[in-house]
């Protein structure tokens, strides 16, 4: 196979490209400390509600700074259907479904996490402002999906 002086020129530059994006990516990427997802932990989806911190969802205050958050996602709603929190202290959501697959979307926050029946996601966050913030199921779930959501209000300590 006979390739052309600007044929072997322009497929040199797309593949030097390529190993620089690549590069510049990987670098990029361990120092800013960004690894694949691991570690995550996994219960067994029919048993969600006999297991901890499932088992009593809600809000746990763990040290002086620090709240856990556990949430249960389920047919068009979450449990706790009300949740609580501080202003100013970290906030760490753990999430899972004991149904189908649905989202974990507090609006105007960085949180959006996916709630999967047997595997646990864990967020952390923290609130600056007092107020109510809109919680939304982002993953379609079934026909009463619209009806999906329910607030967090987090106050002034």
């Amino acid at each position: 196979m006979h390739l052309h002086r600007y044929e072997k020129i322009w497929l040199s530059f797309g593949i030097l490209s390529l190993i620089l994006f690549l590069t510049i990516i990987g670098i990029n990427a361990f120092g800013q400390n960004h690894t694949p997802a691991g570690g995550m932990m996994t219960i067994d989806p029919k048993k969600v509600d006999q297991t901890p911190p499932f088992d009593h969802p809600g809000v746990v205050k763990l040290d002086d700074n620090r709240y856990q958050v556990a949430i249960v996602g389920m047919a068009f709603g979450y449990k706790p259907s009300q949740i609580r929190v501080p202003a100013g202290k970290e906030i760490i959501f753990k999430v899972t479904s004991a149904d189908v697959t649905h989202s974990f979307t507090i609006i105007h926050t960085k949180v959006n996490m996916m709630a999967v029946p047997g595997q646990i996601n864990t967020k952390s966050y923290t609130f600056q402002k007092p107020g109510k913030y809109l919680i939304l199921c982002n993953e379609y779930c079934g026909s009463g999906h619209q009806f999906m959501q329910t607030e967090i209000e987090v106050y002034q300590p």
